[in-house]
């Protein structure tokens, strides 16, 4: 029978879900330089795009149809979403009362083929963060398409395709139903899938140019802790989500999830503080992701106190893992290898210590280590693990050097120093230029008190009356010198700055020819 509660939740839960990659677009985004701004919102933009289009056409069918390949692959059952309006998913029950599939709570099969594509959608999007600054934009849309259908599409049979959920009679796949690992959220499917893609397209695409002797700055914090609160509230349709009932198991999830995120940030700004001497919003933020990410595999079959160690765990450890790409050499420019692969690993072994079924009857695994069930659930927890990394990587490797080789993955160097923005986009994500008028009347008026009103940029000078052209050639310029000079004129300061360098790294290069502007 149709459970009009649960229902509503699920549906509730998808759109919490598909907030989550526009909340990752701004994360990501605050991030990166002024100037690759646009194009890393476009890379996760367009994620929803792509892979809302597979999912219809093949993807939920490969993902949830019934195992064609020995619990590799879905077959075409569910093509075109066949066979899904009016249909229905669900369990059946041996009670007492016994009550056949799909039993007496179940879901119209279009919510939660829509519950789903928003983890496909997201997935890929995860990747996107290893890779900024220098990725030609259709190169990364081909991207997305293949790596989905190739990679994304047959994990989540492996992981989330459970037997007899999407028909009496079908079959899922081998890591949930033979293995009998346990991954309530995507641990495996989601982070450590996306985490290995990301080191291999960090590998196939090289550093950003001057990295590491050049790390740009996130040229905007509140953009960060913006993206990362919309993460966190959408994480909990991610998780509690999972449950697909309004009952206990939700709850359970939901408190796990906000546990694990909290115990995950103090433990990533205890590490700064011993470390670095200053806890930072950067981290604060960069701790909740690596708590929600570690907590998803586990977070309803874990009790509250295991949350809050899988947390306190994952903030410490992510917090030292994004230093491994500095000793290794690969530019995983904004830590997605250190969180949420590393996140992820850390929260699917720790199901094998501290999984409990005291707390989820349901479970199909063994309790953890620490509950008596000694190591059976660990070698399985670890057997998945390594499973998604290694097919994960080896894949995105092959589709990233194949993309590299033929059309080309990477944008040319002059372009990517400029910024690629107006490369990619013909778009800039700031419009200096429109700050014209303040910045006029602020030379006008030190010109009236006798200061000089001549700007000069690059051994040019400059009078006021040609403000439009200069500004525009400063906003490409250096971004940061026009704030630079509207901050130090709003606190009257009558410094002008000799513009010598270009792109974020024009700040270090300003000099005045009077008082100091504010420093940036």
């Amino acid at each position: 029978m149709l459970n009009t509660g649960d229902t509503a939740w699920v549906l509730a839960a998808a759109a919490l879900v598909m907030l989550m990659t526009p909340g990752l677009a701004f994360f990501y985004s605050g991030m990166v330089r002024s100037n690759s701004v646009l194009n890393m919102l476009m890379m996760n933009f367009i994620c929803l795009a792509v892979v809302g289009v597979l999912w219809v056409l093949f993807g939920y069918s490969w993902s949830f149809g019934n195992d064609a390949v020995g619990g590799l692959l879905g077959d075409n059952a569910f093509a075109g979403l066949g066979q899904t309006i009016g249909h229905f998913v669900g369990v059946a029950v041996t009670g007492p009362p016994a009550v056949p599939w799909p039993g007496s709570d179940a879901l119209p099969a279009t919510v939660f083929v829509m519950f789903q594509l928003m983890f496909a959608v997201l997935t890929p999007a995860l990747i996107s963060g290893a890779i900024p600054d220098r990725v030609r934009f259709w190169s990364w849309t081909l991207f997305v398409a293949l790596w989905a259908t190739i990679v994304y599409f047959p994990v989540a049979h492996w992981v989330f395709s459970l037997d007899g959920f999407t028909s009496p009679d079908f079959h899922g796949g081998w890591i949930a139903n033979t293995l009998k690992a346990e991954d309530f959220a995507g641990g495996t499917a989601v982070h450590i899938n996306a985490g290995a893609a990301a080191l291999a397209l960090a590998i196939v695409l090289g550093r950003r140019t001057g990295w590491p002797r050049e790390s740009p700055r996130p040229h905007n914090l509140p953009f960060v802790l913006l993206g990362a609160s919309l993460l966190w509230f959408g994480w909990y349709g991610f998780n509690a989500g999972s449950a697909l009932s309004a009952a206990d198991l939700a709850g359970l999830a939901f408190t796990n999830t906000t546990v694990a995120a909290c115990a995950a940030v103090l433990g990533w700004l205890l590490v700064e503080q011993v470390r670095d001497s200053k806890p930072t919003a950067l981290g604060a933020a960069s701790g909740a992701v690596a708590g929600l990410v570690a907590i998803t595999p586990g977070c309803a079959f874990v009790t509250p106190l295991g949350g809050v160690l899988i947390g306190l765990a994952s903030g410490v450890v992510c917090a030292l893992a994004v230093g491994l790409k500095y000793r290794f050499g690969f530019d995983d420019s904004l830590d997605v290898v250190g969180v949420h692969l590393v996140g992820g690993i850390i929260g699917t072994l720790l199901i094998g210590l501290l999984g409990t079924r005291t707390v989820n009857p349901a479970a199909l695994g063994e309790d953890g280590l620490l509950y008596g069930g000694g190591f059976t659930q660990l070698g399985r927890q670890a057997a998945a693990a390594g499973a998604v990394m290694v097919y994960s990587f080896a894949l995105a490797l092959v589709i990233g050097l194949v993309i590299k080789k033929t059309i080309g993955f990477r944008i040319d160097e002059k372009a990517e120093i400029a910024g690629i923005d107006e490369q990619e986009h013909a778009q800039l994500g700031y419009d200096y230029s429109s700050m014209g008028g303040l910045i006029t009347g602020g030379l006008r008026s030190q010109g009236q008190r006798g200061s000089s009103s001549a700007m000069r940029i690059k051994g040019s000078w400059a009078k006021p009356s040609c403000t439009q052209p200069m500004l525009a050639r400063i906003s490409r310029l250096a971004p940061r010198a026009v704030r630079a000079s509207i901050r130090g004129h709003s606190r009257s300061s009558i410094g002008i700055p000799a513009i010598t360098n270009t792109g974020d790294s024009a700040a270090s290069a300003i000099t005045t020819r009077s008082t100091p502007a504010a420093a940036l």
